[in-house]
């Protein structure tokens, strides 16, 4: 006699359904070669109408040559913070097979002054990126009219 087994739905894995696809060719992919070019790429995606109105956190996803894979927008929150999850910080770079990353995150304020928190998450951060060998190559602060560099000012 044929036993019939029928799997349960909850001994299937899910997966995360974080989809890359593009159809942008690699030589029309904007390439970061400073905190001043990353910054004039993010102000391209980032929404004109929330920079000063609500805090965003973004991470730039990039290939070996530092060219732009996407943006992912990682989190919207309140006017004044907004929560960062670490997992899907690299659950995207891991989906995207990106080779390094930067993040940034706008203060609504106009302070580009890194907060104590700024800089916890940031070591954080950087230490899951060491972990899983994507580099974080530099956390900037936004505003409309200027940006604050992790990298650039050392703390990196």
């Amino acid at each position: 006699m044929e036993t019939s087994i029928k799997t349960a739905k909850w001994q299937t894995v899910s997966e995360i359904q974080l989809i890359y696809k593009t159809s942008v060719k690699p030589s029309e992919r904007p390439q970061i070669q400073s905190s001043a070019s990353a910054y004039d790429i993010l102000m391209q995606a980032w929404d004109q109408n929330k920079i000063e109105f609500i805090e965003q956190f973004k991470i730039v996803l990039l290939n070996k040559g530092n060219k732009v894979l996407g943006i992912y927008e990682l989190s919207t929150g309140g006017i004044s913070g907004t929560v960062v999850d670490v997992r899907l910080i690299f659950a995207a770079a891991l989906k995207a097979n990106a080779s390094g990353i930067i993040m940034a995150h706008n203060h609504p304020s106009d302070n580009l002054k890194a907060s104590d928190a700024d800089k916890e998450i940031t070591k954080k951060i950087v230490s899951a990126g060491k972990l899983l060998d994507i580099p974080v190559l530099d956390h900037l602060i936004v505003t409309t009219e200027n940006y604050y560099s992790f990298a650039d000012n050392g703390v990196l």
